[in-house]
């Protein structure tokens, strides 16, 4: 069944002539992934000859998928010898089916959905890199209809998650989890994640909703009255890894490899970058969309995000799992009601795939 490919941001003038390249780009995508469908699909055999997609479970056009729009754009999968397409699904639910069956070998998802995967139905995923050690999303709301401050104050409340059970979901229930309240208690609500959608906040029909980094940035930069809740003051266990299946883990760890060390390279890269002009060139040299193209919006997430990759700490090797932060917060979801307890947590990651300097 082939995914359609979906776009979440309002296009600027810049965007607009420069959309039939982001166009293409997806359009290449789709095609990709419905050819995978056939008796040919990347998942199988000893390798996918060079080629691999990756499936995304946000749409392409955000600053949280920089590592993988820069190692694109930057040519730094084709240093490693790899063509990567990027391809959106419709949330982490699909990504993870999409995984699941073979069709393609790696996704990017969150500590949550892949931990209650392992221990509520037994998946074979296996977490081989972590680049985000914070939460790399925000709740937004109006400041003037229904502050967000503290988890209590989503108690009764309609919150606005992209897709029902994925990780903005569970994130939602884990800040009020964390809190001793019963997440039944606050409404989920399947929206866009478009900076438009504020306007069901300010109508009164969501006390806010969840979004990525840039995005939040871009809604606070139009409406005085947004206000962001960072959930990272709650929960611990929202990173993000890499995510592949124990059979692809076997067939295809040489592509694995690759796609890790272009990954690298393009974080690397940014880090490097203090003022970031090269990354955003670089990255305009192939994409165009709202938060990318506005200077400012553009500097101050990609500022935020690479922090999360650190956790604060730019000593930290990047894309490597620290096994006392993965079992802390396997605990975390444990002691929230939110994951089965009694796993080996040590046993769903596996280091060996990253580069070694």
């Amino acid at each position: 069944m082939p995914i359609t490919p979906h776009h979440s941001l309002p296009l600027s003038r810049r965007s607009f002539l420069k959309r039939s390249a982001l166009s293409v780009t997806v359009a290449a995508a789709g095609s990709t992934l419905l050819a995978a469908c056939g008796s040919d699909a990347p998942g199988g055999g000893s390798g996918g000859g060079g080629k691999m997609t990756f499936l995304s479970p946000i749409p392409l056009e955000t600053l949280s998928l920089a590592p993988e729009l820069l190692a694109v754009a930057g040519g730094h999968f084709n240093k490693h010898g790899l063509d990567v397409t990027l391809q959106p699904t419709k949330g982490t639910p699909q990504a993870m089916q999409t995984l699941l069956s073979g069709i393609a070998p790696i996704t990017r998802l969150g500590q949550i959905d892949v931990m209650t995967a392992i221990t509520g139905t037994g998946q074979p995923l296996v977490n081989i890199a972590t680049p985000f050690r914070t939460s790399a999303v925000r709740f937004v709301y109006s400041k003037k209809n229904h502050p967000l401050e503290k988890p209590e104050d989503l108690v009764g409340q309609t919150m606005g998650v992209p897709s029902e059970g994925g990780t903005s979901d569970k994130v939602v229930s884990l800040v009020l989890a964390g809190a001793g309240l019963d997440p039944k208690q606050t409404k989920r609500q399947v929206v866009g994640l478009t900076p438009g959608t504020f306007n069901l906040v300010q109508q009164g029909r969501l006390a806010g909703y969840v979004v990525s980094i840039d995005t939040a940035n871009i809604v606070t930069s139009q409406n005085p009255d947004a206000g962001v809740f960072d959930p990272t003051r709650y929960v611990k266990s929202d990173t993000q890894v890499y995510v592949t299946t124990k059979d692809a883990l076997k067939q295809q760890a040489g592509d694995l490899r690759a796609f890790l060390a272009g990954l690298h390279d393009a974080m690397s890269a940014m880090v490097a970058d203090q003022t970031l002009d090269e990354t955003i060139k670089q990255l305009r040299g192939r994409y165009s969309f709202g938060t990318l193209d506005d200077d400012a919006i553009a500097k101050a997430s990609l500022t935020m995000l690479r922090e999360s990759w650190t956790g604060g700490d730019p000593s930290k090797p990047l894309l490597v799992t620290e096994e006392a932060a993965w079992s802390g917060s396997y605990k975390e979801l444990t002691d929230a009601g939110l994951v089965k307890a009694g796993g080996s947590p040590a046993t769903w990651f596996d280091n060996s795939l990253l580069p070694t300097s």
